[in-house]
């Protein structure tokens, strides 16, 4: 699997989705990776999951990540998607990659036995991994943490397992679950794995810059880097890192730029979505986009608030005007 100097946007619950996914890419993702589907809830034939898996002709290539503790479960759930049999889907089109979450923190997951919980239980690690990649026809990635908590990492045994087992590459959160996303991510975790293993290491943990992708790079050998929190509200981060990976210079947005980008991820959110759901989850994205502009505290209180895709234009125009106002004081 060649996954060499890529850059990749991470999984996030309720934040990668489709619009979000295709900002980014558009600025330099070589990569994306879907939120998580439930392998359960694609056994049940669930309609909405069918929304997460959808695969439009604009969004590849892609890796859909699927999550679940029943081995025979997430083999289904790995031939459904990567044959494009999924009883609901729109279409057919199978993803680059299927990933298997092992490493969300989240205590609604973690209770249920899946995520992070699974470190806690490396046979049965193995047997997922086997059972998902004898279900894909496609290949199959494994997300992890360092370990459940301070007391056991363990992520070494689990990386060699996962290569063990069939896995293509493995992607390591340089946090435990314990940690949650306390600062700061052990990066040395990532390169003890590097050097354990032959399949390609995808570095995740802190990188909120270009700079930090670099020396994520230099500092452990992984094979390429993935961004999470990092890119909220700065889908622009993946032209930084792009640029400096390429010895390009670069050149930050402006205000009116950094808006018209979130514009663009707002509009396709409630095109896709409605504009009833479409603005509900547009708040939280116009307010990582807004923080630190001009009157954006005043803002976020009327954000928050909003219920039409007018408000929101209103609020977006309102801080594109006093930008604008900022720059002819100065001038």
């Amino acid at each position: 699997m060649d996954i060499k100097g890529k850059i990749i946007l991470a999984p996030m619950a309720g934040i990668t989705d489709y619009a979000f996914r295709s900002v980014c890419r558009e600025l330099g993702a070589d990569l994306c990776v879907s939120e998580m589907i439930s392998a359960k809830a694609m056994h049940y034939e669930d309609r909405k999951t069918a929304e997460l898996a959808y695969i439009r002709d604009d969004d590849k290539p892609i890796s859909l990540q699927i999550f679940g503790h029943e081995p025979e479960v997430m083999r289904e759930a790995a031939y459904l998607l990567s044959s494009g049999a999924y009883k609901h889907r729109k279409n057919d089109t199978p993803p680059e990659i299927i990933d298997i979450n092992m490493g969300c923190p989240v205590k609604k997951i973690v209770s249920a036995g899946d995520g992070s919980a699974l470190l806690r239980e490396p046979r049965l690690c193995e047997k997922i991994i086997t059972e998902t990649v004898k279900g894909s026809s496609i290949p199959v990635t494994v997300k992890i943490r360092a370990g459940w908590d301070k007391n056991s990492i363990n992520c070494v045994e689990i990386a060699k397992i996962a290569e063990a087992s069939g896995a293509a590459a493995i992607t390591v959160h340089a946090r435990t679950r314990a940690q949650m996303y306390e600062p700061y991510a052990n990066w040395e975790y990532i390169k003890i794995i590097k050097e354990a293993v032959k399949i390609p290491v995808i570095g995740n943990g802190d990188i909120f810059c270009a700079e930090d992708a670099l020396k994520m790079i230099e500092q452990t050998g992984v094979d390429a880097i993935m961004v999470a929190r990092g890119a909220m509200g700065n889908p622009f981060i993946f032209s930084e890192i792009k640029s400096l990976f390429e010895g390009k210079s670069y050149t930050p947005p402006t205000v009116k730029e950094k808006l018209g980008v979130a514009w663009k991820q707002i509009e396709r959110l409630i095109e896709d979505k409605g504009e009833k759901i479409g603005v509900c989850e547009s708040r939280k994205h116009l307010a990582w986009y807004t923080k630190g502009l001009r009157f954006s505290a005043q803002c976020r209180g009327r954000i928050n608030k909003t219920e039409t895709k007018e408000e929101l234009w209103e609020i977006v125009s309102e801080l594109i005007s006093a930008e604008a106002d900022r720059i002819g004081d100065r001038e």
